[in-house]
């Protein structure tokens, strides 16, 4: 075959013309005439067989790749329990919760994990069901709520817990009731309370509090006269943490009502700053809650003969004592770790060592732990303690 505008070359051209022509006759084996296909295939094959490779083929070049150092987590590893030994129940869940199938929305997940980072702060919260119940079959009486009201730097964080009163049908549903309501209550007064926050008015943000607070218990004892229950059975305690959004504001607020723990790391160290509440202890003096000795008018008052007065009908029965309002607004440093919980965290905390030093070591590393990483911390065992955990626990960046 010529090049283009070329003379012919004779049997090169001839044989370009055989490959096309379908006069030729085929000279393979088959029956059927080869197809032009074919023939193409044959005659390439022909070609490169013939024609000498210019040069040997070289390798392919090889790729340095370098991989980046593995930094390793300078906290130490989690542990399966502290103390003196391994608790009696099993470390996983045995049995679950009875389900009603016609109110399976009654039902209470074993474990439940959050966490989020806003302004200067990581969040991480978690609640899981104690030993005890999880070997029985009964159901979270702890319940935990993290919410975000607003947008932006003007909004609030609320992390509510509950508990809900030990060896009582309903327990979960009261703790569940409990952080529905205060939710609510948050939600709606959000703007006033963030913006209290930031302008650190401590006087309107504890009163305002207490009222949210007791309006949402009260609506928890309603619901126990509607169940037909005893209101102490149908009952909860309710600790809630507020955090602002905006990076300019480290004052961090908590409140609630009932036992439970807050805990502060601070330069490795731990300080339990849970609010004390005082109580009246005594027999009355004058001056502190006694009745002054004489009238106004000089009389001499009679001795009380300790006879007691018979109920009035026009009076309400006086009810049962009910747990104090506990309030605090502290302002976070950079490097701190606060720490709400319900009592079956904060129990152990004060009561074994071990598992102090074990936080501490674990919580004081420069980047806050993983969700994974904090359930396994917050499950971490102590003989003698198997109730429901629930914390939450935020780290100032």
């Amino acid at each position: 075959m010529s090049q283009q505008g070329g003379r012919p070359t004779g049997r090169d051209d001839d044989w370009w013309m055989e490959l096309y022509d379908d006069r030729t006759e085929d000279t393979g084996p088959a029956a059927a005439p080869d197809s032009l296909d074919d023939r193409f295939a044959s005659a390439s094959t022909t070609v490169n067989k013939q024609r000498a490779p210019s040069e040997p083929p070289q390798p392919p070049p090889t790729v340095m790749v370098t991989a980046p150092p593995v930094t390793a987590d300078p906290a130490p590893p989690t542990v399966a329990y502290v103390g003196s030994g391994p608790p009696t129940y099993e470390p996983e869940p045995t049995a679950l919760p009875p389900a009603d199938p016609d109110d399976l929305d009654d039902l209470v997940a074993d474990t439940v994990l959050d966490g989020a980072q806003y302004g200067t702060c990581t969040l991480r919260a978690a609640s899981v069901r104690g030993d005890s119940a999880r070997y029985r079959g009964e159901p979270r009486r702890d319940s935990l709520l993290t919410a975000r009201f607003g947008t932006g730097d003007t909004a609030l964080v609320l992390v509510a817990m509950a508990t809900g009163a030990r060896a009582t049908p309903g327990a979960h549903r009261a703790a569940a009731e409990a952080c529905h309501w205060i939710g609510r209550a948050v939600g709606r007064s959000h703007a006033r309370l963030a913006e209290d926050i930031r302008a650190a008015r401590r006087g309107d943000l504890k009163s305002g509090l207490h009222r949210l607070t007791a309006r949402s218990l009260g609506k928890l004892r309603a619901s126990a006269a509607e169940l037909g229950v005893d209101p102490e059975e149908y009952a909860a305690t309710l600790r809630c943490l507020l955090l602002p959004a905006d990076p300019e504001c480290r004052t961090r607020v908590f409140f609630g009502v009932g036992a439970g723990g807050l805990f502060r790391l601070r330069d490795g160290e731990w300080q339990d700053i849970e609010p004390r509440v005082t109580d009246v202890v005594g027999e009355p003096v004058v001056g502190f809650g006694s009745p002054p000795s004489e009238t106004p008018e000089g009389d001499r008052l009679t001795m009380d003969l300790g006879i007691p007065k018979p109920p009035s009908p026009y009076e309400p029965a006086p009810e049962p004592p009910r747990e104090p309002f506990r309030f605090r607004a502290s302002v976070a440093r950079p490097g701190d770790t606060l720490l709400m919980c319900t009592g079956g965290l904060a129990e152990p905390l004060r009561g074994e060592a071990d598992l102090v030093r074990h936080l501490t070591d674990r919580w004081s590393a420069p980047t806050p732990p993983g969700l994974a990483a904090f359930l396994a911390d917050t499950q971490v065992r102590v003989k003698g303690y198997a109730d429901d955990r629930t914390a939450a626990a935020v780290w100032e960046n």
